[in-house]
């Protein structure tokens, strides 16, 4: 998992202290309502209503307990022995359970590192420890003998000595405050904590402003002691815990870096290192704040600004010097297979539309957490679906579980197979369901926003463990209290979930972003004490303590994401709410005008206080500070293509969504066909928001609403052509995006308006 799911989570944690005012007084709907269900008639949610009923009584918290304690018994990176033992264990459990199941196979380059030091030469000397020491109680964390070592996958190999250079988080905003104090990262190491943005952003930052390498830390105030208790004592990371994690340039595309665009099969064409735009120019590691604490002590010059300082007990300086340090990073840049398990169940009316399900399994370390709390829900389900089917159901339409391998290092084996098998996807893939990583408390769910009720509907129908009230319910109540607490946006009063937008940092990506596949990321979370993100301590033992001790959660995910997949799979028309859509895009537009007319009064006062001349009296001369630089003027943008376009599409939207309604429950002779033109429309009707030539500078993402950030890594841009030509003052590209916009929203609308045409 990357840190767009970590966000995910702090902000469920943001949201967890806001539950108990608010659950207790609200009342709880259980199981299905048989009346109303997208897609479905009333007599359809009825029989449906009672398969998912027999589908929960299929769900086990004990089994989801030991499978999590296997799995996560040894080390589980790419390439481990254990690795391979959980893909074989599921291949044989779903077979088991009935499913035409096998493992399909890809080599993709994952180099290991073989001899790693960072050490303080100057002004005196410090071997940082580069490992994580065994935990008491933690029964897993002493098997470190197929650990591999805390590093960042996919930097450089390097052995360099130079001075070191505080840089906060390594956004382009904090080199733009290093320029103003007049410090340079030319020809030194910088050290960055862990924040801000996506971590392979920060070497990617430091290589392009000079600096020759690069120290990620966890801050004790974000993770550690600053947010709870430190493991084992409470959840969050001791003073040696490591995060991991990929450092690969996933802004340009995820996958093999030497394959981009198609899957790493053996007889694939491939790059060279020297080609592959994905690797890292510098070399980097991940240290503990246990080791970065005598690094930052040692540094002199100025003072750090005040939003700069993290939690350790010594004042944050900037540098340069007179710290100096060498970082020494080889590793083995070897090829090795990835192991994903597909398991299929085939639709009896409908085989040829796929219903996709998927988690990862594949860890840093020994990933109890990340992956294996979404992946043993993902394993519940298909066992209860099986079940089903040896019952002598079978689904409208074909079913799809998958357990992929290699998300950690770059969505490897989701990205492999996508590229791999993209033309079938595009023909016949209408929905992929994602998670990841599962705990207690509220859920959050991402994805397209044509999906949003139906989303909302199957969280209705699911009972919240602790609380007593729905999943719905209590997303909702936390949202309510959250908007007056002065914590977030206003509840739409639509009675629907707040659905967030897709960035990356899971395996939706390449369905989503580069097939254009409607795309669903869930999971519960807030109420964990998860400070061992991507460390040896994210164990069996930690997540039965601090993560959801009883399993009920991951339940209460496999009953969600369950019936996301029966329904989808079942409906006599696939879920969508155009409106839904229309609107969030409608939004998303406003968002553009707001940023274009807040950057263009910004730039203006920017200039009246250049041309006043107030930063140098303002400037304590003890402490100079130069003036930001002059920034070119906004000119006002040609939006009227894009209103139009999506002010089109709403009517379109309403008018299909009547016609959908009317569709559910319509029984004259025609009826079947029209569903079956409507359906025919809506398994590619993500695709009309595709466009060939992808985003500037990285033509691999296509998807023109929903994209990571150029600059901020997995977080989520919308309508990111234009939003980010703004952002970086290419005017006359985000006019060209306009228009490339309102094309595909004009193609969304057309697909909506062909799908009731003549009906």
């Amino acid at each position: 998992m990357f840190p767009a799911s970590m966000r995910r989570l702090a902000r469920l944690a943001r949201l967890g202290a806001l539950l108990a005012a608010t659950s207790a007084a609200m009342a709880a709907p259980r199981g299905a309502s048989t009346g109303d269900m997208e897609g479905f008639s009333p007599s359809a949610a009825a029989v449906e209503a009672a398969l998912e009923q027999r589908f929960d009584a299929g769900l086990s918290a004990q089994e989801q307990r030991d499978w999590m304690q296997s799995m996560s018994s040894e080390p589980n990176h790419v390439g481990s022995a254990h690795d391979k033992a959980n893909a074989e264990f599921m291949l044989r459990k779903f077979r088991e359970w009935g499913w035409d199941a096998s493992i399909e196979t890809f080599m993709v380059l994952y180099p290991t590192p073989r001899d790693l030091a960072v050490e303080l030469v100057a002004p005196t000397h410090f071997s940082a420890r580069l490992r994580e020491p065994p935990v008491e109680g933690d029964a897993t964390s002493e098997k470190t003998r197929d650990e591999l070592p805390p590093y960042n996958v996919y930097g450089a190999d390097g052995d360099i000595t130079a001075e070191l250079v505080y840089v906060n988080q390594g956004t382009l905003e904090d080199y733009k405050e290093l320029d103003r104090q007049g410090v340079s990262v030319k020809g030194r190491i910088v050290i960055v904590r862990y924040g801000g943005g996506w971590r392979g952003l920060k070497p990617k930052l430091a290589y392009e402003h000079g600096a020759v390498g690069c120290l990620i830390f966890s801050d004790p105030r974000d993770d550690g002691y600053g947010a709870g208790d430190v493991y084992p004592k409470g959840g969050y990371r001791p003073p040696d815990g490591v995060q991991r994690g990929s450092v690969q340039d996933m802004t340009l595309y995820s996958g093999d870096p030497l394959t981009p665009g198609m899957g790493a099969t053996p007889g694939a064409k491939r790059l060279t290192r020297a080609e592959a735009k994905t690797l890292m120019k510098i070399p980097v590691l991940p240290i503990s704040y246990a080791d970065a604490e005598p690094l930052l002590a040692a540094l002199g010059g100025r003072v750090a600004p005040p939003a700069w300082r993290g939690g350790l007990a010594l004042t944050y300086h900037l540098g340069p010097g007179p710290a100096k340090v060498r970082l020494k990073v080889l590793s083995d840049w070897n090829q090795k297979p990835i192991y994903d398990v597909i398991a299929t169940l085939r639709g009896a009316v409908e085989p040829d539309r796929w219903i996709i399900r998927g988690n990862h399994h594949d860890a840093w370390v020994f990933g109890a957490t990340d992956p294996l709390s979404g992946n043993v829900a993902l394993m519940s389900e298909a066992e209860a679906i099986g079940k089903l089917a040896a019952q002598g159901w079978r689904p409208r339409r074909s079913i799809v579980y998958t357990s992929w391998d290699g998300e950690e290092p770059g969505l490897l084996g989701s990205t492999e197979w996508v590229e791999t098998h993209a033309a079938e996807l595009k023909a016949k893939a209408a929905l992929y369901i994602n998670s990841d990583t599962n705990g207690r408390g509220l859920i959050s769910v991402e994805g397209s926003h044509g999906l949003r009720h139906f989303a909302s509907q199957v969280a209705r129908d699911v009972g919240d463990p602790e609380t007593g009230v729905s999943v719905l319910a209590r997303s909702l109540a936390a949202e309510r209290v959250q908007s007056y607490e002065g914590g977030g946006r206003p509840a739409d009063g639509s009675g629907d979930l707040p659905l967030g937008a897709l960035g990356s940092g899971s395996d939706y990506t390449p369905f989503l972003q580069h097939l254009g596949i409607n795309s669903l990321n869930l999971g519960f979370g807030g109420e964990t004490q998860y400070g061992v993100y991507h460390s040896a301590y994210d164990s069996f033992d930690h997540f039965r303590r601090f993560g959801d001790p009883t399993f009920e959660y991951g339940v209460a995910l496999a009953k969600v994401s369950g019936r996301l997949v029966l329904r989808a799979a079942q409906a006599e028309l696939l879920p969508e709410r155009a409106a839904d859509f229309a609107n969030s895009v409608g939004v998303f537009t406003e968002e553009l005008h707001k940023l274009a007319d807040g950057m263009r009064a910004s730039s203006r006062e920017l200039d009246q206080l250049l041309d006043d001349g107030v930063f140098g009296p303002a400037t304590d001369p003890s402490r100079p500070r130069t003036a930001p630089q002059r920034e070119s003027a906004v000119p006002f943008l040609e939006f009227a293509e894009l209103d139009t376009a999506v002010e089109k599409l709403k009517q379109s939207a309403k008018a299909f969504d009547i016609e959908y309604l009317r569709l559910c429950s319509a029984a004259d002779a025609g009826a079947a066909l029209e569903r079956e033109r409507m359906n025919a429309a809506l398994t590619s009707l993500e695709q009309t928001l595709l466009d060939a030539r992808g985003l500037p500078g990285r033509a691999w993402y296509q998807h023109m609403i929903f994209a990571p950030g150029a600059h901020t890594g997995y977080g989520a841009k919308t309508l990111p052509g234009i939003r980010e030509a703004i952002e970086d003052r290419r005017w006359n590209e985000a006019n060209q995006y306009v228009g490339i916009v309102a094309h595909a929203l004009n193609a969304y609308g057309a697909r909506l308006d062909a799908a009731i045409a003549a009906q």
